[in-house]
């Protein structure tokens, strides 16, 4: 029985990370789920949020990434995740997130006609995402 899965996380401009892992924790739209080695076929939207993974490479403590928006699949011992954007925990610009944080509470208190609040919301959601993810490494 094989003891590690390949993690290759990719957006539409780069590939953010592609390693052999021994878990891989999902937030998916539905919730956050975990995968191990010889998981079932999967196939699962992403939601906004943490994905984390441990590897031999950082003595099984965690990796965390920012991702918002795309697709996980598991097939034999292999996760894919295309995600429309994608951070290591470490390379996430905190002051540029804290920027965005504002903007979406500007545009959501002033809830004028010309504002989409759903977009707003979910602005906001990525936004604290990023900061909260950047506090854990």
């Amino acid at each position: 029985m094989d003891a590690t899965l390949h993690l290759e996380i990719v957006t539409p401009d780069r590939t953010v990370a592609s390693k052999p892992v021994s878990y891989v924790g999902v937030p998916g739209v539905e919730g956050e789920f975990g995968i191990l080695p010889n998981h079932v076929p999967l196939l699962s939207a992403l939601g906004i949020g943490d994905l984390y993974f441990r590897c031999e490479e950082k003595n099984n403590e965690p990796w965390h990434v920012f991702v918002s928006g795309g697709f996980v699949e598991v097939s034999g011992n292999r996760v894919t995740v295309l995600a429309e954007a994608a951070e290591l925990a470490e390379t996430i610009d905190i002051a540029r997130a804290n920027a965005a944080k504002e903007r979406a509470e500007a545009r959501l208190a002033a809830q004028g006609e010309n504002i989409d609040l759903d977009r707003a919301r979910l602005a906001l959601h990525r936004a604290v995402s990023r900061i909260s993810i950047a506090g854990l490494v």
